[in-house]
């Protein structure tokens, strides 16, 4: 376990955290844990009052099981709909250990690959909950409307995904998120129509309502009119989403964005591993320095698509023009047991190294290829339409490339973060009635994210997790009252939020916000990207610090505080990121070793490699921070890690 006592300038010690887990067998955790959870009898469901902060997956299984359950629920989201939610983007398909293929897969076998492919770096008993929950997963939303893929015989259909040698993902088609996304906001629509989730559309989070170090509520500011309001609540979920949007160009919805996360985390919230990003290596090369954000192609298309450079670094022809015994499949040929299906920090590092080294593709010499030419030979034209035809036409409208015909080009882009608030096993947070669900939390993944475990962690969250552990916490709250609007807790969070958007408007200066939010993204992409240097971080901190002063300095906002205004909600944002950022930059040079899709280049095996040290590292950093109007300071505390079902052992993928 990394020592408790900090070793670096601005870190403070802090604490070792307790998960909560259960104690036992962690195979048998999660049934043990709801068979001792409180509970709330029908009756008293509707004195309790939950806010659900987003819409994604997770949020919409939350808010429409809590309200199905009788509890007194109110959603918010950011957009018009809570179908615009960014779980539409998830392309390829939803794990589950459902065993249907025959291929000896099991719940053991999806635990060893999740912990195994997050290195070692997240909780096995959250693991076992992942795979146990997955079955209930696929059949709830096979049942709300969920189209996905079948077989002649009428049974649901899988394929592999990266980092597995088995077949247990479901999809429909390249358009899964979207149509999990549909099945799921329909499903809190008919809770909304029902009279039991109070909507609030076109409302941002922008702080937590916290009274004696007890969550009570959220402020929201209304995005057509200005107006903040204060709702109230025993319990708060966020289900926020990611931060990939940090890094400017991302494969995110520009929306998407990390202010929920961090106004909690400013009130006390520990944020886990910020420095925990995956780089998918399957999507779309920037083609100009004006391109606003990167394009995602799924993984799913690695079952087909095989991965190649040129070997001569200097050679320019048209990728159908050079031979096969001059093309280097450098995935095969590193990895031969997963080849293509590599793990996507494995994949992303080793597109990087071929780019690094001369060997990228393209007009900007900045990407690989990927190539359908053998799988379309080999199944047929058709067969590949059926399996990815809406990718290969998204393909087309933004490259005016045939994929069908030339390979496509592909690079690693800044995607889905492991890194989020640190909770404990029932996904509450260090405040305590403040919970986290989905992407915006750091469970399951440790260090790298398996694809297709992304979806299935939402859904697992937000409809069989939240409505076991929230009732469990408000359990004991019978009769506690909801804080009245003139409390000073109440009255402190809207006057702060005030001031903030007031303070923000008055700086005056020449650069609308994009401006620091791109050089922000510059500057992480080259320090604390797909790899990272103690002097690439050191260099990154001292840049980010001076992005952050000149942003106070001459950041200029258009338009009013009272009305619609984009530029005062981005200003907002890429504040919260510039702050953000930095944390992200401490957590990797605070950890020193590689794992997973934290890539340290002085820690590196014999082969190349990630180096861990399991000895010093095997741990949950989650930090504190304080004093961001002057000099900031860190603490940072410690969650031992412990595996006992999947013994610890060096990745290995040949």
């Amino acid at each position: 376990m990394p020592p408790v006592t900090a070793r670096k300038a601005g870190v403070r010690a802090g604490t070792v955290l307790d998960a909560r887990e259960p104690e036992g067998p962690r195979e048998t955790a999660w049934q043990r844990a709801k068979d001792n959870y409180r509970i709330v009898s029908p009756l008293n469901r509707r004195k309790f009052s939950v806010i659900v902060v987003g819409t994604g997956l997770a949020g919409a299984g939350a808010a429409a099981t809590l309200a199905e359950l009788g509890y007194d629920v109110t959603s918010v989201t950011y957009h018009d709909t809570p179908r615009r939610a960014h779980s539409v983007a998830a392309q390829g398909g939803i794990n589950a250990a459902r065993a249907k293929k025959v291929d000896n897969d099991s719940i053991f076998r999806f635990v060893t690959d999740t912990v195994k492919g997050g290195d070692f770096r997240g909780r096995e008993s959250e693991a076992f909950r992942l795979a146990e929950e997955s079955a209930r997963v696929i059949d709830h939303m096979n049942a709300i409307g969920a189209p996905f893929a079948r077989e002649y015989g009428g049974s649901l259909n899988t394929r592999s995904f990266g980092g597995v040698q088995v077949s247990r993902t479901y999809y429909t088609r390249g358009q899964t998120g979207q149509q999990l996304q549909i099945a799921a906001a329909s499903d809190l629509a008919r809770q909304v129509q029902a009279g039991r989730v109070k909507q609030y559309v076109r409302h941002e989070m922008v702080d937590l309502i916290v009274k004696d170090g007890v969550t009570r509520g959220v402020v929201v500011r209304n995005l057509l009119t200005g107006e903040l309001k204060p709702l109230m609540a025993h319990a708060v979920v966020l289900a926020t989403g990611g931060y990939g949007n940090i890094y400017f160009r991302s494969t995110l919805a520009k929306n998407s964005n990390a202010s929920a996360s961090w106004r909690a985390h400013r009130r006390g919230a520990h944020m886990a591993m910020p420095s925990f990003i995956q780089f998918h290596p399957t999507a779309l090369p920037i083609s100009s320095e004006w391109q606003s954000k990167t394009i995602l192609m799924s993984e799913s298309l690695r079952n087909d698509g095989r991965i190649w450079v040129p070997k001569d670094p200097t050679d320019t022809r048209p990728a159908n023009e050079i031979p096969e015994d001059e093309r280097d499949y450098y995935l095969e040929r590193k990895y031969p047991a997963f080849g293509n299906l590599t793990p996507r920090d494995v994949a992303s590092r080793a597109a990087k190294e071929q780019i690094d080294s001369g060997h990228g593709v393209g007009p900007l010499k900045n990407s690989v290829y990927l190539d359908f030419r053998d799988a379309i030979a080999r199944v047929g034209k058709k067969e590949i339409a059926a399996r990815y035809g809406n990718l290969f036409h998204m393909y087309t409208d933004a490259t005016g490339e045939d994929p069908y015909t030339v390979p496509m080009r592909i690079a690693p882009g800044a995607h889905f973060t492991m890194g989020g608030l640190w909770s404990d096993y029932q996904l509450q947070t260090s405040i305590p009635g403040l919970f986290v669900a989905g992407e915006a939390g750091f469970g399951y993944h440790g260090a790298n994210r398996l694809g297709a475990n992304s979806l299935l962690s939402a859904c697992v969250d937000g409809f069989f997790t939240i409505p076991y552990t929230v009732p469990n916490y408000l359990a004991d709250k019978l009769g506690q009252p909801l804080l009245n609007t003139d409390d000073p807790a109440v009255t402190t969070a809207m006057e702060e939020s005030y001031s903030r958007f007031d303070r923000l408007l008055a700086i005056g200066g020449t650069r609308p916000p994009r401006d620091f939010h791109k050089d922000l993204g510059e500057v992480l992409y080259a320090g604390c990207g797909v790899a990272r240097t103690k002097a690439g971080l050191t260099e990154a901190i001292a840049k980010i610090r001076v992005i952050r002063n000149e942003f106070y300095r001459d950041l200029h906002i258009a338009g009013p505080v009272d009305k619609v205004n984009q530029e005062l909600e981005y200003a907002g944002r890429v504040e919260d990121y510039l702050q953000l950022a930095e944390l992200m930059c401490i957590d990797a040079l605070e950890r020193e070793e590689s794992c997973g899709a934290h890539f340290r280049e002085e820690y590196r095996s014999d082969t190349g490699e990630a180096k861990r040290n399991d000895a010093a590292w095997a741990a949950v950093l989650a930090w504190d921070t304080e004093d961001w109007d002057g000099t900031p300071s860190f603490a940072r505390h410690v969650e031992p890690l412990e595996f006992e079902a999947v013994p610890l052992v060096v990745r290995d993928y040949r």
